[in-house]
């Protein structure tokens, strides 16, 4: 499970030091893709695999399915860590997600996610209100 809000910055390789506590779950390999609100995903192997076999048994008359595949899969990049706990995040990436220099890495249950850190903040001022409007929607009865 992945929790917290880390403040890494991107190096002029493009490489971005993950959070400390992640390292070890993330050494044997990871896929970074594109996800929503422009942010990127970071996924454990073994995580990224769970969700291909559910796209996998998903329709593929189902247009949805196609075009979400498409994207999600043509985007994907599996990375493996440097020794200091580096991993390159791909120039396409860093471009869809706006990627400078000031990061944030978000833990979000089974993945990472990576965001500018400008839209970050626009993102999370943005869901505040949000966030208290549907904990009963999202979690009924749970809080």
């Amino acid at each position: 499970m992945f929790l917290g809000t880390h403040s890494p910055r991107l190096d002029e390789k493009g490489r971005l030091f993950l959070p400390a506590k992640y390292r070890d779950d993330l050494s044997g390999g990871l896929v970074i893709t594109k996800g929503q609100e422009r942010c990127l995903y970071v996924f454990p192997v073994e995580e990224f695999r769970r969700i291909t076999e559910a796209l996998r048994t998903a329709p593929v008359t189902a247009k949805a399915v196609r075009d979400y595949s498409r994207v999600f899969f043509a985007s994907a990049s599996d990375e493996i860590p440097d020794k200091q706990g580096r991993v390159t995040v791909p120039a396409n990436l860093r471009q869809y997600a706006g990627l400078s220099r000031d990061c944030v890495v978000i833990g979000a249950n089974t993945r990472l996610e990576i965001w500018d850190a400008q839209a970050w903040a626009a993102y999370e001022a943005e869901q505040e209100q949000a966030f208290s409007d549907l904990s009963e929607e999202v979690l009924p009865g749970v809080l």
